[in-house]
């Protein structure tokens, strides 16, 4: 059976910019107001960016059994019509440009690469899953493998 598991980490870069972009932005305060409030403005800015750095890092893309799980949302692998592992532009194209604003679509900032999924029935509303991930070529054969592992169970 295919099994594969990502966790889409922030790049510890993001992390060391909190630092310095709360302090600027911080310190803008003290055109205004002196006292605590800017210092208390840098905290809350860094906190705010925290949070979201700590959210952007809690997706995990899962291929276990016959199920891709891609963040919150699941996938039975047996809708799956087509599995392509994108370069980076190709992935841009489908991002901007190309992107139907109906697929299902979990993409990071941090990462260019991903891979598209096309559905065997897009009637149901979503033509595709177009996932970021740091190993496309890793992820897509663990989903074919996972395919092919529940197309011989089914048959069999």
């Amino acid at each position: 059976m295919g099994s594969y598991r990502e966790r889409l980490l922030v790049p510890v870069g993001y992390w060391l910019l909190v630092v310095p972009v709360a302090v600027l932005l911080g310190a803008e305060g003290y055109f205004f107001v002196a006292g605590f409030f800017p210092p208390l403005f840098m905290g809350l800015i860094a906190i705010v960016m925290g949070t979201l750095l700590v959210n952007w890092s809690s997706a995990t893309i899962e291929v276990t059994g016959p199920v891709l799980r891609a963040g919150r949302a699941t996938l039975a692998l047996g809708e799956a019509a087509e599995v392509v592992a994108l370069d980076e532009r190709q992935s841009a194209l489908l991002r901007g440009p190309r992107a139907n604003p109906a697929a299902h679509i979990l993409l990071r900032p941090y990462l260019k690469r991903a891979v598209y999924i096309a559905l065997a029935d897009p009637s149901e509303g979503v033509p595709y899953w177009l996932i970021a991930t740091r190993h496309p070529e890793e992820l897509a054969a663990a989903i074919e493998r996972a395919r092919e592992a529940d197309d011989r169970q089914s048959v069999g």
